[in-house]
């Protein structure tokens, strides 16, 4: 039976603007039929990612680019410059083109841009491919081997369908072209959601002109307004073990790469407007499920929106709320997790006292890898 990893988070940031929308207002969403503060998962899966390139090494994060031909043309004349035989840029450039002609992913040369470099820019596809680092280093050395030949479906479907980096693994991979590369993904994250009601607000503000200043003179050098919002977010992600081990094609790696995802989801932010508002902060509560069943949002619990009482806090009630929750679910659908684990700040991980274990996020690995791998506790 297939394990599912669930991890919710409360979140509260202070006013920011972390992930906004093309007007530039910090994202939202009506639930429980009031506007809420929204963070979007695209923003915190990459986040998330970013994450994985300091933790875990770029070499284990895939490209999600529109110039992956450019890579493998990049690694071919590498690998080729090392043996002493480098091959001219054109060359390199036809090999990784007729490298994705066999894979059916079609390829179209850039429009140049007025003012741009007249150099030649590669070949581009129409729209952003994942691909990871092992996948080009595998097409690159078997390009060269090839002397550039085109490969068969079947050959640039074993180059460019192997060896998945963790990010490809989790998020999953759509070939518009070519479906027979698509990578189903084995993570779920959710749009992470204000537990209360809040719009954005504005800020106005001035500039000085430090030459201006200097003069005596009175004004401001700049004015303009920025909106931001300040909420406690509930956020959520499940992993599908069976999926994640199916798709790196061990199941070590798979509990290992879980792992890392917990403690990115946890430590990553999305980093808008940073500058601007310092927003770094944690969850100050996370609780992780192990199920043998279907996965489980808690988002209900806050349908009706959070409004603190005299003497409770935001966050306070926001914990309660998730462990009613959670408890209304274990005991009404027998939805009851196999291993459950705390981590809050102050007494908030208090309301899960009889569902979850309390422990911290350096103890929190272990005990997932526990967890996880049930039959090396036999």
């Amino acid at each position: 039976m297939s394990l599912i990893l669930d991890i919710h988070a409360l979140q509260s940031l202070p006013p920011s603007n972390i992930n906004r929308d093309d007007t530039g207002a910090p994202k939202s969403a009506v639930f429980g039929g009031v506007p809420r503060h929204r963070v979007s998962s695209q923003s915190w899966k990459r986040a998330i990612r970013r994450d994985f390139e300091h933790t875990l090494g770029k070499e284990q994060v895939g490209y999600r680019t529109k110039h992956a031909a450019s890579l493998v043309a990049d690694r071919v004349q590498e690998l080729t410059e090392a043996s002493g035989e480098k091959w001219e840029r054109e060359r390199a450039e036809a090999a990784a083109s007729n490298l994705f002609a066999g894979a059916g992913i079609k390829l179209t040369e850039p429009v140049q841009k007025e003012g741009e470099d007249e150099e030649k820019k590669g070949a581009e596809t129409g729209y952003l491919l994942f691909l990871s680092p092992g996948q080009i280093e595998s097409a690159a050395r078997t390009l060269i081997e090839t002397d550039g030949k085109k490969p068969t479906k079947k050959d640039a479907k074993a180059l460019l369908d192997d060896s998945h980096s963790i990010d490809i693994a989790m998020f999953g991979r759509m070939v518009a072209d070519s479906p027979d590369f698509n990578v189903d993904a084995s993570v779920q994250v959710a749009h992470a959601i204000g537990i209360h009601e809040s719009e954005p607000e504005f800020d106005y503000y001035t500039a000085v002109d430090d030459v201006v200043e200097d003069r005596e003179e009175t004004g401001a050098g700049m004015i303009g307004t920025m909106q931001m919002i300040s909420s406690t977010l509930y956020r959520f992600a499940t992993v599908d073990l069976s999926s994640l081990a199916e798709n790196l094609g061990d199941e070590n790696a798979a509990v290992e790469a879980t792992t890392a995802f917990v403690n990115a989801f946890i430590t990553s932010l999305p980093s808008g407007k940073q500058n601007s508002y310092a927003h770094n902060t944690v969850p100050e509560l996370v609780y992780v499920a192990v199920r043998e069943s279907r996965s489980l949002s808690l988002v209900n619990a806050f349908e009706d929106p959070v409004r603190a009482e005299d003497g409770s806090s935001r966050r306070q009630a926001g914990a309660q709320r998730l462990a009613a929750e959670a408890k209304a679910l274990a005991e009404d659908y027998g939805f009851a997790p196999v291993e459950s684990f705390v981590i809050g700040l102050g007494d908030l991980p208090e309301a899960f006292s009889e569902i979850a274990a309390r422990t911290t996020l350096p103890q929190l690995a272990d005990q997932i890898r526990a967890a996880l791998r049930p039959q090396e506790q036999a």
